[in-house]
């Protein structure tokens, strides 16, 4: 059985080939993300005209789904073999070929990264072809083409596949069946985007290394940063993300001095920036930011731009621009035409949804909610939690807080909870479930989720009231009794919510907030998956 993500991103090449795009301008990422802030038909009606595609994918092996075997990302025995993916695209004609690619991996800040570069490209005129994933309403968003950054429309893609079908059934048959067996869209080494050769790569871009997928990178963070450092080719630059732990970034120096590659660090001592101010209205959030780029070492770069107005949020956010805005400079350093204005226009007009997006009143009612701010952010991880938890203090340093959270069952739960109840402290966090790719596999149990929630408490010394299941009428009706005092006084309340939908969950946890905050206006964040950050959306559009 052939690999999900394996069709969809050699179909990303195909298509990429067919409309022209200008050589010099492909974008590859290798995982997590999006690609710009494309416009795409939330209602997924247009997905009906690729039934021919949505049915063949639906019967391949999906890791999204199950999970990744062990070792699978790593470049050892265990790792999933390559050699499937080159021949595939041998058959095919090897269209990644025929354009220049940027291949951006890391744990964390991929699909930003990808964003910030595209749009920067894209401002100057390149037309430039970008494959992401997950997708949050249609498959179709993984892949966003041309000067616009549109996503794939279905008739295009239903159209090449229907054109490579007879080659991908030759080459399953040919592999034994095993063509499943190569990739798993996560780590470098060992991805299926990897098939790239150093005279197609402009640069390589590493964006952290963090403790993700642990099992399927080999079990530890020197082993995930030897899979990330697999994309790194001989001769081309590489731009370091980070910040990275010492040891951790001289692996990744190591790796490139064997490639004789240039580094170029985000980090770099030449490099400042600050977010000077955040602001929100009725339609739009956004901080705004300084930053400076001199770099002497391997190659010269340098830009200042003053207040850039980035509707991406956070400090990790500004860490993603810096790093975009280092690839870019890398680029102009090659020979590419990247001016300022370009740079600062494409870091100014990139949005992903789900990243730190704040609902419009308009949306937060459309789900039954008023009177209160809803922020839906897709963190799952330890250092995405603290990022969260950042934004929220910087957003909102004194509204009461609720949290709503579901989670993949591979991600660390306990890790994710202490940094969220090391911020700002709610007064509510709702633990409900989610369908993980379509699956009920991956979902962890509101239950489970909850005893996480509880063992971080404890040890920060929370002071909170663990409340079963059901019965949220009666729970109203006590706090409309008990919360007469200030709120400091009132413990948090953990409650479970595994039959309720993610909308339902908002519904309560509105509704004890508005009893706990009287005439206070709260803040209610959506968080610990972009799925879940997915079903809000889809609910504005149901």
């Amino acid at each position: 059985m052939a690999s999900y993500t394996v069709i969809l991103r050699q179909l990303g090449n195909r298509v990429g080939q067919y409309l022209k795009l200008a050589p010099s301008t492909g974008v590859g990422v290798t995982r997590l993300g999006f690609s710009t802030d494309t416009k795409v038909d939330h209602d997924n009606g247009d997905d009906s005209k690729m039934q021919d595609f949505l049915d063949y994918m639906e019967n391949l092996k999906n890791y999204e789904r199950m999970g990744v075997p062990k070792g699978g990302g790593t470049d050892s025995e265990d790792g999933f073999d390559l050699g499937r993916m080159r021949r595939l695209m041998e058959c095919l004609g090897n269209p990644h070929s025929n354009f220049k690619a940027v291949h951006i991996a890391g744990t964390k800040g991929k699909g930003s990264t990808a964003a910030f570069l595209s749009n920067i490209l894209r401002e100057e005129g390149y037309s430039v072809g970008c494959y992401t994933s997950p997708h949050l309403w249609s498959i179709r968003e993984r892949i966003s083409l041309g000067r616009s950054g549109d996503v794939v429309s279905a008739e295009a893609l239903n159209s090449h596949f229907l054109q490579v079908k007879e080659i991908l059934d030759q080459s399953i048959e040919l592999e034994n069946g095993t063509l499943s067996h190569f990739e798993a869209g996560l780590g470098g080494a060992r991805d299926a985007t990897n098939v790239l050769r150093s005279t197609e790569l402009a640069a390589a871009v590493i964006t952290t290394i963090g403790e993700e997928h642990l099992a399927a990178l080999g079990g530890s963070l020197e082993s995930i940063a030897m899979a990330k450092s697999g994309i790194i080719k001989h001769g081309r630059p590489l731009v370091m993300g980070g910040p990275f732990k010492p040891h951790i970034e001289r692996i990744l120096r190591h790796k490139a001095s064997l490639m004789s590659s240039p580094v170029i660090s985000a980090c770099d001592p030449g490099i400042q920036s600050i977010i000077k101010d955040f602001k929100r209205n009725v339609d739009e959030s956004f901080q705004s930011c300084d930053i400076h780029i001199q770099v002497e070492k391997d190659m010269q770069l340098f830009i200042e731009l003053f207040n850039v107005k980035l509707h991406m949020l956070g400090d990790h956010q500004l860490q993603n621009a810096i790093t975009a805005t280092c690839s870019a400079l890398c680029l102009r350093d090659q020979g590419w035409r990247v001016s300022e204005k370009s740079i600062r226009a494409g870091l100014e007009h990139t949005y992903l949804p789900g990243r730190s997006q704040f609902l419009t009143r308009k949306e937060a009612e459309t789900v039954g909610l008023s009177g209160v701010s809803v922020l839906i952010d897709g963190a799952h991880t330890e250092a995405s939690a603290k990022c969260l938890a950042d934004i929220i203090k910087m957003a909102y340093p004194d509204a009461p807080l609720v949290l709503v959270v579901a989670m993949a069952c591979d991600k660390d739960h306990l890790a994710f909870a202490r940094q969220l109840l090391s911020g700002r402290r709610p007064e509510v966090i709702m633990l409900t479930e989610v369908s993980i790719a379509g699956s009920k596999t991956r979902t962890t149990s509101a239950s489970s989720l909850k005893e996480a929630w509880v063992q971080a408490a404890e040890e920060l010394g929370v002071d909170f009231s663990d409340i079963g299941v059901g019965g949220h009428e009666k729970l109203l009706d006590d706090q409309r009794s008990c919360s007469t005092g200030p709120l400091k006084c009132n413990p948090v309340l953990m409650i479970r919510c595994e039959m309720a939908s993610v909308t339902d969950s908002m519904k309560v946890a509105n509704q004890l907030l508005k009893s706990r905050a009287k005439d206070q206006s709260g803040l209610i964040v959506v968080t610990g998956s972009l799925h879940i950050v997915s079903s809000v959306l889809a609910s504005l559009n149901s």
